[in-house]
């Protein structure tokens, strides 16, 4: 055997917390990982999901079979580095088929030290963990292969929950930075980043904002002192109950009548900051083909996702804040399961999605709601309502425009 086909045949093993075994091929780099067990239903968009700042702590496996056929490039990184904790597939490319590749995907793990697993049965995990739920999980192989199995079950058991965990601080950014304006200019942004994603911000600069990114560290003070015209959450990896900092910074903005929009985390956020809870969903929403409905038009998207945790709020009726802040009404619902994925506050300048609008893999049925932000602080500077903005006409119209 060269070295190349030994490297492709060395083995490795997944190994659950309820003690489920997995053995395949080594993939990526070789030792050994821990982290949650998820899996993700998108069929392209491997490069996006891995460098998604919110899949930090989870091992994820693809549920498509055939990954890594169109390689890697450095026009699609949705942040600075490959974020995932792990990475499993079924069938990796041996050979590399796309004219914008500029390196494989089995290099480029390596490469950021992350460790997979090839030619298990995704079929069988997907089933396991959609019955039994996300848990913990390990990949071994190289030396970490001759571990006994006893001894990488402990080594699983003894990591940490996602429950619980706030992951803001290892995936924020640490300075302060600005990216200008590219659209006729709206005004200033301030984003918190808690696990922004570089589409995002490109998005908000395009709707004509100069989009101030923050790091999560930030306070509640410094963020007025900002003198921002609206105020940003991006989506990230973690617990939204570790999070009471930032929803204190929330809360402090809201009351100031600064207009907010949030994804993902984001969402989570407002709901808790406005006196909602959250809870852990049994495997979560991950993949880019999630069916949401919008209440307020009837009308459904296709839209991409990654969350394990869901804003407890009653998706039958307007709900008045705990915290002060009004109505707000549930505006968007999880077709499959009913989970609520939109809020809309009908009292102030807010609202929030938990799907991802900015989804650079597609699909891009979502991507209006960055033009409806623009118009809600629009008006907003106009003195307009909240509730006028979120549900303007242009808004609807450029849905209908990019569904087309």
């Amino acid at each position: 055997m060269t070295e190349t086909t030994t490297r492709l045949h060395e083995p490795a093993v997944l190994v659950l917390e309820d003690g489920t075994r997995f053995e395949g091929r080594a993939y990526g780099a070789r030792g050994r990982t821990l982290g949650e067990a998820v899996f993700a239903t998108g069929m392209t968009g491997y490069q996006e999901t891995l460098t998604d700042p919110s899949y930090a702590g989870q091992i994820v496996m693809m549920t498509a079979p055939h990954i890594g056929n169109t390689g890697m490039n450095d026009e699609d990184m949705e942040s600075a580095r490959i974020w995932v904790a792990g990475f499993v597939v079924r069938d990796p490319a041996r050979v590399v088929s796309n004219f914008r590749a500029q390196r494989s995907l089995d290099d480029d793990l390596a490469a950021s030290g992350v460790v997979g697993i090839s030619g298990i049965d995704t079929r069988a995990l997907t089933r396991h963990l959609r019955s039994a739920g996300s848990m913990r999980s390990g990949i071994f192989s190289g030396d970490a292969f001759s571990l006994s199995p006893g001894e990488q079950l402990d080594l699983v058991l003894n990591a940490s929950q996602m429950s619980g965990r706030n992951l803001s601080g290892e995936v924020s950014t640490a300075e302060p930075y600005t990216l200008p304006a590219t659209g006729e200019r709206v005004g200033t942004v301030a984003v918190l980043d808690l696990g922004v994603k570089t589409s995002t911000l490109g998005f908000l600069a395009e709707r004509g904002f100069d989009v101030q990114v923050v790091p999560q560290s930030i306070t509640a003070d410094e963020v007025l002192a900002l003198k921002p015209d609206a105020l940003f959450f991006s989506n990230g990896p973690g617990d939204p109950a570790a999070s009471d900092r930032h929803v204190e910074i929330l809360r402090g903005a809201l009351r100031a009548g600064l207009p907010y929009f949030g994804i993902c985390f984001g969402n989570q956020l407002l709901g808790r900051a406005l006196g909602f809870g959250t809870y852990k969903l049994p495997f979560g929403h991950r993949g880019i083909n999630q069916p949401v409905v919008d209440k307020a038009t009837g009308r459904v998207e296709i839209t991409a996702h990654n969350h394990g945790f869901a804003v407890d709020a009653p998706i039958d009726r307007v709900s008045e804040s705990s915290e002060g802040f009004g109505r707000v009404e549930v505006s968007h619902v999880d077709l499959n399961d009913d989970v609520v994925e939109g809020l809309n506050c009908l009292d102030i300048p807010a609202f929030s999605v938990q799907y991802h609008p900015e989804s650079a893999a597609g699909p891009h049925d979502a991507n209006y709601l960055f033009d409806r932000f623009a118009e809600m602080v629009r008006q907003h500077q106009r003195g307009g309502s909240s509730s006028e903005a979120y549900r303007d006409p242009a808004g609807d119209a450029a849905s209908k425009e990019n569904q087309a």
